[in-house]
Protein backbone atom coordinates (compact mmCIF):
# COMPACT_ATOMS: atom_id res chain seq x y z
CA UNK A 1 0.00 0.00 0.00
CA UNK A 2 1.39 3.32 -1.01
CA UNK A 3 2.50 5.32 2.11
CA UNK A 4 1.62 8.85 3.23
CA UNK A 5 2.74 11.18 5.80
CA UNK A 6 -0.11 13.29 7.53
CA UNK A 7 1.67 16.63 8.89
CA UNK A 8 -1.23 18.02 11.80
CA UNK A 9 -0.79 21.61 13.15
CA UNK A 10 -2.98 22.60 16.13
CA UNK A 11 -5.46 25.62 16.47
CA UNK A 12 -5.67 27.19 20.22
CA UNK A 13 -9.28 25.33 19.99
CA UNK A 14 -8.05 22.05 19.06
CA UNK A 15 -5.12 21.83 21.38
CA UNK A 16 -8.63 22.31 24.25
CA UNK A 17 -9.81 19.04 23.14
CA UNK A 18 -6.71 16.78 23.27
CA UNK A 19 -7.61 13.28 25.12
CA UNK A 20 -6.40 9.79 24.64
CA UNK A 21 -10.09 9.36 23.80
CA UNK A 22 -10.09 11.51 20.79
CA UNK A 23 -6.42 10.19 19.51
CA UNK A 24 -8.59 6.75 19.54
CA UNK A 25 -11.13 8.23 17.34
CA UNK A 26 -8.76 10.08 14.66
CA UNK A 27 -6.94 6.31 14.75
CA UNK A 28 -10.67 4.63 14.26
CA UNK A 29 -11.20 7.14 11.22
CA UNK A 30 -8.31 6.46 9.50
CA UNK A 31 -8.40 2.87 9.69
CA UNK A 32 -12.35 3.00 8.22
CA UNK A 33 -10.72 4.30 5.26
CA UNK A 34 -8.63 1.43 5.06
CA UNK A 35 -5.49 3.30 6.77
CA UNK A 36 -3.00 1.01 8.68
CA UNK A 37 -0.89 3.43 11.28
CA UNK A 38 2.76 2.90 10.91
CA UNK A 39 3.55 5.57 13.40
CA UNK A 40 2.55 8.80 15.18
CA UNK A 41 4.38 11.23 16.55
CA UNK A 42 4.54 14.69 18.46
CA UNK A 43 6.49 17.16 17.01
CA UNK A 44 8.19 20.67 17.38
CA UNK A 45 8.61 23.06 14.93
CA UNK A 46 6.77 23.51 12.03
CA UNK A 47 4.01 21.28 13.11
CA UNK A 48 2.89 19.53 16.03
CA UNK A 49 2.34 15.91 14.72
CA UNK A 50 3.06 13.14 12.25
CA UNK A 51 0.99 10.25 11.32
CA UNK A 52 2.60 7.52 8.88
CA UNK A 53 -0.02 5.72 7.33
CA UNK A 54 -0.37 3.36 4.68
CA UNK A 55 -3.83 4.02 2.30
CA UNK A 56 -5.18 1.82 -0.66
CA UNK A 57 -5.38 4.80 -2.55
CA UNK A 58 -4.41 8.56 -2.63
CA UNK A 59 -8.47 9.45 -2.37
CA UNK A 60 -8.84 7.57 1.09
CA UNK A 61 -5.68 9.45 1.96
CA UNK A 62 -7.41 12.80 1.05
CA UNK A 63 -11.07 11.48 2.83
CA UNK A 64 -9.04 9.92 6.05
CA UNK A 65 -7.57 13.67 6.54
CA UNK A 66 -10.16 15.74 5.73
CA UNK A 67 -12.43 13.50 8.00
CA UNK A 68 -9.59 13.99 10.79
CA UNK A 69 -9.68 18.04 10.34
CA UNK A 70 -13.33 17.57 11.05
CA UNK A 71 -13.65 15.42 13.50
CA UNK A 72 -10.23 16.87 15.58
CA UNK A 73 -9.96 20.77 14.63
CA UNK A 74 -6.29 19.93 13.81
CA UNK A 75 -5.52 20.75 10.61
CA UNK A 76 -3.30 18.03 8.01
CA UNK A 77 -1.40 18.36 5.30
CA UNK A 78 -1.49 14.88 3.82
CA UNK A 79 1.73 14.05 1.47
CA UNK A 80 2.50 11.13 -0.22
CA UNK A 81 5.61 9.01 0.24
CA UNK A 82 7.83 7.07 -1.14
CA UNK A 83 10.71 5.17 -0.08
CA UNK A 84 14.17 6.04 -1.21
CA UNK A 85 14.72 2.62 -2.98
CA UNK A 86 11.65 2.76 -4.79
CA UNK A 87 12.42 6.28 -5.72
CA UNK A 88 16.31 5.12 -7.12
CA UNK A 89 14.65 2.22 -8.87
CA UNK A 90 11.98 4.86 -10.07
CA UNK A 91 14.37 7.61 -11.34
CA UNK A 92 16.64 4.23 -12.67
CA UNK A 93 14.18 4.01 -15.17
CA UNK A 94 13.87 6.88 -16.23
CA UNK A 95 17.17 7.03 -17.67
CA UNK A 96 19.94 9.50 -17.15
CA UNK A 97 19.24 12.68 -15.46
Amino acid sequence: MPAFLMFGKYSSESLNHVSPDRTDKAVALIKRHGGNIKAMYALLGEHDLVFIVDFPTMEEAMVASIGVNKLTGISFATSPALSVEKFDKMLAKAGDI
